[in-house]
This record gives C-alpha cells, sequence and structure tokens, in this order.
C-alpha cells in the first residue's frame, strides 16, 4: 500500500515540497523565501501553505539565479538527493539561462583585479591619486 504523503492525488505544502526537493536546507527558509516573494507558483504568488500538485509550475529565485521547474512528483519527506532531483524537471529555457549567466559571471570575474594591493601597490595608488 502506498503511504499517503507520496500518494499523486493528496497535495502537499509548497514550503514543504520545496524543502523535500532539495531546493532549500530548512523548511523554514523555504517560507522565507516564499514570504520574500523569491517564488511563484504557476505565474502567480505563492504562500507558504498553498497546495502544489503534479504539473505545477515553480519559478524559484535563489541569489542570481533563477530556475524555472516543472513538479513531477510529491513528497512531504526529505530524501536523499537523487530521489529529490526525480520530483522535478527543469524547462530548456530555464537551463540556458543559468549556464549563460554562469558564462557572464566568469568573464565579469576575470575582469576583476585577482587580489587586493600589497603595501607597495597601495602606496603607488595614493601617489598616482595624490597627482591627480
Amino acid at each position: 500500500m502506498a503511504s499517503p504523503e507520496n500518494a499523486p492525488s493528496t497535495p502537499v505544502r509548497a514550503d514543504v515540497w520545496l524543502w523535500a526537493a532539495r531546493f532549500f536546507k530548512t523548511r523554514s527558509l523555504a517560507k522565507q523565501a516564499i514570504d520574500g516573494g523569491k517564488i511563484d507558483l504557476n505565474d502567480g504568488s505563492c504562500k507558504p501553505a498553498k497546495a502544489v500538485h503534479v504539473g505545477d509550475v515553480f519559478r524559484i529565485g535563489r541569489g542570481e539565479e533563477r530556475l524555472e521547474v516543472e513538479v513531477l512528483a510529491l513528497s512531504e519527506k526529505r530524501g536523499p538527493a537523487s530521489v529529490a532531483q526525480a520530483l522535478y524537471r527543469e524547462s530548456e529555457a530555464s537551463i540556458a539561462a543559468r549556464d549563460a549567466a554562469k558564462v557572464q559571471r566568469k568573464l565579469v570575474g576575470a575582469m576583476a583585479p585577482p587580489t587586493r594591493p600589497n603595501k607597495q601597490e597601495r602606496r603607488e595608488l595614493r601617489r598616482l591619486k595624490d597627482s591627480m
């Protein structure tokens, strides 16, 4: 007999599903993200207790990362990562956007100075600024 938390007909809270799918480390972090407007469900706002069903689409913002995932299965239990990854499917557009953002961050990071200036370099900078 199937357990009730894995039954597809039983809806699951949005914060619990996000925690079980390992998007957030704790359920309270998932709740804070939802309350902060970082999570959208089916092109609308979401509340922590909103019922999630198979086929729903989440738009998740975590820092600079933007994800768009479709719910494939429901779970109220947090299991291993391999099980959690079977709960959702990320859209192709979302994967492409994340890869493009990753390349962009790499390029911007390459332009920045790799380290802080040492004592001699700080003196040269100060002299340069004073001469202007």
